[in-house]
């Protein structure tokens, strides 16, 4: 079973990772949008940057959060004519698997 990148980071720089926690928390924190705008932001973000796994972790959050399968689709293909179409390709089928509860 494939260990998660993320505890890997915990396990291997747990000082670093635990600041890495407290810039999340404040990042959550910041007033003016709510958690669902957030991850759906965060979820466009990960598209323009052609990272799945990310864009599939928000996605998660994001329907936690109560965002529709739309919405979460609609972050990723926003970037069509920003990032191109090959970040849509790319992240579109991590968005469903994070919406779906994949990991």
């Amino acid at each position: 079973m494939n260990q998660n990148p993320y505890e890997i980071f915990q396990n291997e720089c747990p000082e670093v990772a635990a600041r890495f926690g407290d810039l999340i928390e404040a990042q959550k924190a910041l007033k003016g949008l709510d958690a669902k705008l957030k991850q759906l932001i965060n979820i466009a973000i990960q598209t323009a940057n052609r990272n799945p796994r990310g864009v599939q972790m928000h996605a998660m959050m994001a329907k936690n959060e109560g965002a529709t399968r739309e919405e979460i689709v609609g972050a990723v293909v926003l970037n069509l004519h920003h990032s191109g179409f090959a970040s849509v390709l790319d992240c579109l089928p991590a968005a469903i698997k994070g919406f779906e509860g994949e990991i």
